[in-house]
């Protein structure tokens, strides 16, 4: 059955992956690019079937406008693929607040805008997908990209609890976690913050050097990661989280081992803080307590 999808950030890497696939399949794609020219070459990938439209996701009035565009012109959007976003490297104390709030109205204010957008119409459906896009560093810590790594954390957390909140009126939610792709993510679309800081040259440097050097060699496949997101939206019973890639995997489960032995080792200590079991709790006991 043809579905209507809604990608952003189409002009290049994994959103064009993504609506190529679809358009493959017989589905019908809105793809928002940032570049008025980029629009027509969306478009000419399956004419009748891609639209582009000129999208900021960080202006929520325009997000507003070409999701209600859509469901009036083009057809209810049953999936929503929330792409757009961009990579930040730099440590944390060469990197400005002003880094960190961008990074996050990009990767998590845009995102959220545009799911508040699309929820409605799913809701009064009962029906649809929502998948955002996170990352390997929005489940575990990487160093040397902090604020992208919140940015994805946050996104990770947002994409569980609505899940959760939306699962009661038939709608699916799943946050794809990415390992490294051969995209423009650690090339051309990475913003590198300047180093200003000599002490942390042994600590950065080589991670800084390592991500340059494997742009374009990166063992992720983007047209495999576009047909695994096609094989989660026929599933039934769609995970909430999906890791993409050998190397997220590796280096998720190895922060999650880290964490089980951190709260192993503290257990002692964190169940401490409760009131003892037979020991009446000081809301309870206080002022007009009967």
């Amino acid at each position: 059955m043809s579905r209507t999808f809604l990608i952003t950030g189409v002009s290049t890497g994994l959103g064009r992956a993504f609506a190529r696939e679809a358009l493959a399949a017989g589905h019908r794609v809105v793809g928002t690019v940032r570049q008025a020219h980029q629009m027509a070459e969306f478009t000419d990938l399956a004419p009748g079937r891609a639209v582009g439209m000129l999208l900021d996701v960080t202006d929520e009035h325009a997000v507003d406008t070409v999701v209600q565009r859509i469901e009036e012109e083009t057809g209810p959007i049953d999936v929503l693929v929330s792409n757009a976003g961009y990579g930040l490297e730099g440590t944390v104390e060469e990197s400005s607040l002003a880094d960190l709030r961008r990074q996050f109205d990009v990767n998590v204010f845009g995102t959220v805008a545009v799911v508040k957008a699309v929820l409605p119409h799913m809701r009064r459906r009962r029906s649809g997908h929502i998948v955002t896009l996170s990352s390997m560093a929005g489940l575990t810590a990487l160093p040397g990209v902090a604020f992208y790594g919140a940015s994805k954390f946050a996104v990770e957390g947002f994409s569980a609890s609505l899940a959760q909140e939306v699962a009661p009126f038939g709608i699916h939610v799943t946050s794809l976690a990415l390992g490294s792709f051969r995209t423009d993510w650690a090339g051309r679309s990475m913003v590198r913050v300047p180093r200003t800081i000599s002490d942390y040259d042994t600590v950065f440097d080589p991670i800084r050097a390592a991500r340059r050097d494997k742009d374009g060699k990166q063992v992720g496949d983007p047209e495999r990661a576009a047909k695994a997101l096609m094989t989660v939206l026929e599933a039934e019973d769609p995970p909430v989280h999906l890791l993409l890639g050998s190397d997220a995997l590796h280096l998720v489960r190895k922060g999650r081992r880290q964490l089980q032995e951190d709260m192993d080792a503290w257990a002692y200590l964190t169940a401490s803080t409760d009131f003892p079991a037979n020991e009446p709790s000081a809301a309870a006991t206080g002022p007009g307590a009967t």
